[in-house]
């Protein structure tokens, strides 16, 4: 087999009834071009992973990563595209509605040195995103006019996964990127900056061929956690806004619990203050297990054992906000200032003890 002039990344998640189509697809739009498809799934239930293997096992231009307890589209598009050892690199979804067919146009675009990165968008002349819902439609909007917005990048549609990018530009670049998350173009394109040279490749948003969209409101939320990261300068990590969404959903849990043990249990507010504080500690681990790390989600007695951590950590924090807010009462005696003050330093001491031990960074 020849070396590879292009890799062609498909992130995947239980998409098995389109991934022998999808290499169909590209093998008929790629006739004379030198090309791999690098398939990254986690770990589908549905057997996607087997399916590419049965294909790789006759046709040496299709691999698998199959990466077991780690999630997420972006660290999947980072993981496929450092695999490659090609001069260029694709990164396309594995439900048909991105048009293959554009990939030779995008290829030439790169080959002819006048640009680093091209977009395939829907939102310029010959672009169509006629395989969008109304609802889709009116979000994807609005996305990219807050990402023209806030973070300056000139992509008319940041929210696309269809890109394609000169291999070592994108090494330089990677170190920086974020591996949680969905929107890896946007992440490329803020990161690289100026120095970043971008083009634009229209094309035709198609329908889904099989399987279910993974869109849902956390996308959405993930989307807002990286434009602040990005307005930041990489500050603020986009996971931290899931972590502070969680918190705030545990300070209601706390309260509700409280409410109800004083009005149902016969006991003292001592006592209903420390079921609340329970509560709302089991509440913020279970949801911060299923959403905000997500990708190293524990499991077993993993979680048993992570719980109880999260549970010290949370203690320690607490400690920390009662003892500063007091300390800055002293010293001025503004009460919001000093509350305000204490709540973010132990929701920071939680988030980062959370990250480094719980939920291990690796």
């Amino acid at each position: 087999m020849p070396t590879p002039q292009l890799s062609v990344v498909v992130p995947t998640f239980k998409e098995r009834g389109n991934v022998a189509e999808l290499v169909r697809r590209l093998d008929a739009a790629l006739s004379g071009i030198a090309w791999e498809a690098i398939f990254v799934d986690d770990n589908s239930p549905d057997g996607t992973a087997a399916a590419v293997k049965e294909i790789a096992a006759v046709d040496p231009r299709v691999r698998c990563i199959l990466r077991v307890g780690r999630r997420g589209l972006a660290g999947a598009c980072i993981e496929g595209m450092l695999s490659s050892s090609a001069p260029h690199v694709a990164v396309i979804d594995a439900d048909l509605q991105h048009d293959e067919k554009v990939l030779p146009a995008m290829l030439a675009r790169l080959t002819g040195g006048d640009a680093d990165l091209v977009a395939a968008t829907r939102y310029v002349a010959g672009g169509s995103a006629a395989g969008f819902s109304q609802g889709r439609g009116a979000i994807s909007r609005l996305a990219t006019g807050l990402t023209r917005r806030l973070v300056g990048v000139a992509l008319s549609d940041p929210m696309s996964g269809f890109f394609m990018m000169r291999r070592d530009r994108f090494e330089q670049v990677a170190p920086r990127l974020s591996p949680a998350g969905f929107k890896i173009l946007l992440d490329i394109a803020a990161t690289g900056g100026p120095a970043l040279r971008i083009a634009e490749q229209p094309y035709s948003f198609g329908a889904r061929f099989a399987g279910e969209s993974k869109f849902n409101a956390q996308i959405g939320v993930e989307f807002l956690g990286l434009l602040l990261a990005k307005m930041t300068g990489d500050l603020v990590d986009p996971r931290f806004i899931f972590f502070a969404i969680v918190g705030t959903i545990g300070l209601l849990v706390h309260l509700l619990t409280l409410f109800l043990a004083l009005w149902l249990l016969p006991v003292v507010f001592r006592e209903a203050q420390m079921l609340a504080t329970f509560a709302a500690m089991t509440s913020n681990f279970l949801l911060n297990n299923e959403l905000t790390y997500r990708d190293r989600r524990l499991k077993g007695w993993g979680m048993l054992r992570g719980f109880v951590l999260f549970c010290l950590i949370g203690s320690v924090g607490v400690l920390a906000n009662v003892d500063l807010a007091g300390w800055l009462y002293e010293e001025r005696p503004v009460w919001w200032v000093a509350g305000a003050v204490g709540a973010v330093m132990s929701a920071l001491w939680n988030y980062a003890m959370s990250t480094l031990f719980v939920w291990r960074a690796r």
